[in-house]
């Protein structure tokens, strides 16, 4: 029978419209009124400057390639910021997931206060991350690596303790049974379950530095972000445009690759 038989819709439990539903609906649109009052945002100022914003695109649109033998060498700066800050943030978040997961370390104290730290850590936004960077360590690509580093360190290890406390805990207690340390505990029978997602989570976090690179660039911390910042403060928007394009062509060829690679190791 076709799923869309007048018999067989009948048939199907009908939900009932909940009063919660209704209140929530309230709030989101007396939300949305608040809010559009009190940032005083404007849809006409927006669709009045319509006209620049679209001259801007067109410029953009026609990129001056000739600006790509400058931008190239930019690219792999921020690719190169983005490798390092993914290996670095890694091998901290694997040794950091290893101390927090409860199944690993029996200690609720020590798991406790080391997973504040943790949620701390996370809580802190790369833009900012960068910005003190570039405070502490001067304009340039350090800064971008260290916040990149932070960022990534923030993704693996919770992404990563949570998979290494959900293994099958019967090698570990084989293991215990036998009288094995920790450490051959951790290497015989946490890393055969969990060293393929580990490296998936990595590639994940490469993924996103890629991008982050080059915002944390436009703040001073290395990378093409930096250049594009200047071509927008000189209004040269041909350069702009060259800029972006390579931007999005490497981000997508490298999203994919990653992707198809953790497709790949999941399988």
């Amino acid at each position: 029978m076709n799923s869309t038989d007048p018999e067989k819709l009948m048939t199907l439990p009908k939900k009932k419209f909940k009063f919660w539903n209704l209140i929530w609906v309230i709030i989101f649109i007396g939300g949305l009124f608040i809010s559009t009052g009190v940032t005083k945002t404007s849809l006409g100022a927006f669709f009045s400057n319509f006209g620049q914003f679209a001259d801007i695109f067109l410029q953009m649109l026609h990129p001056n390639w000739a600006y790509l033998g400058a931008v190239i060498p930019l690219l792999l700066e921020t690719i190169k910021m983005a490798v390092l800050g993914t290996v670095i943030g890694s091998v901290l978040a694997f040794i950091y997931a290893l101390l927090i997961a409860r199944n690993i370390v029996k200690n609720k104290t020590v798991t406790g206060i080391l997973r504040v730290i943790m949620n701390i850590i996370r809580t802190i936004p790369d833009l900012l991350l960068g910005a003190i960077f570039v405070a502490i360590v001067g304009i340039g690509p350090v800064a971008g690596i260290l916040a990149l580093a932070i960022c990534t360190f923030g993704i693996v290890v919770k992404l990563f303790y949570e998979a290494i406390e959900t293994i099958d805990p019967g090698p570990i207690e084989a293991l215990t049974a036998v009288g094995a340390n920790k450490l051959q505990i951790i290497v015989f029978a946490v890393l055969p379950q969990v060293i393929t997602y580990f490296i998936s989570y990595c590639l994940y976090a490469f993924e996103i530095n890629v991008r982050a690179s080059t915002v944390l660039g436009y703040i001073g911390a290395g990378g093409i972000g930096l250049y594009l910042q200047q071509t927008l403060q000189v209004f040269d928007y041909a350069k702009t445009g060259t800029i972006i394009i390579v931007i999005i062509l490497v981000v997508v060829l490298i999203d994919y690759i990653s992707s198809k690679s953790r497709e790949a190791l999941m399988n």
